[in-house]
């Protein structure tokens, strides 16, 4: 059974691989199917190197498996029920107050830290 430490910890850990943009593109690639770093690096247009340090960080986040195949590593979402569960979280809809100016100074989200345009009344 899981503990709240232990749910705070999945947690952290989810949050961690999901808060950078690469390793969110690489999750994104991987709910389509299972991958090789050679072929995420083409398709992302990234390096080799970049791709298997984020992968690198998925794995020890618990987030994604490597299944050696040869000489090359297969790498998907280590449990269905986590696919299933970050496709629902995808597909959410968020209610963004664009008024809140992100406390992110490094922010790269598309227009997360774009001033507000326009009279907001």
């Amino acid at each position: 059974m899981l503990t709240i430490a232990s749910r705070v910890d999945v947690m952290n850990r989810l949050g961690r691989a999901m808060a950078d943009p690469t390793r969110s593109r690489i999750l994104l690639s991987l709910l389509a199917g299972p991958g090789y770093p050679a072929e995420l690096a083409r398709e992302l247009e990234l390096t080799r190197t970049n791709v298997s340090n984020h992968l690198t960080c998925l794995r020890g986040c618990g987030i994604v498996v490597a299944e050696p195949e040869g000489r090359k590593t297969r790498y998907e979402i280590a449990d269905p029920h986590l696919a299933s569960a970050l496709t629902a979280l995808v597909d959410v809809t968020l209610a963004v107050d664009e008024q809140v100016p992100c406390i992110d100074p490094a922010c790269t989200v598309p227009g997360c830290c774009a001033p507000a345009t326009g009279d907001p009344s």
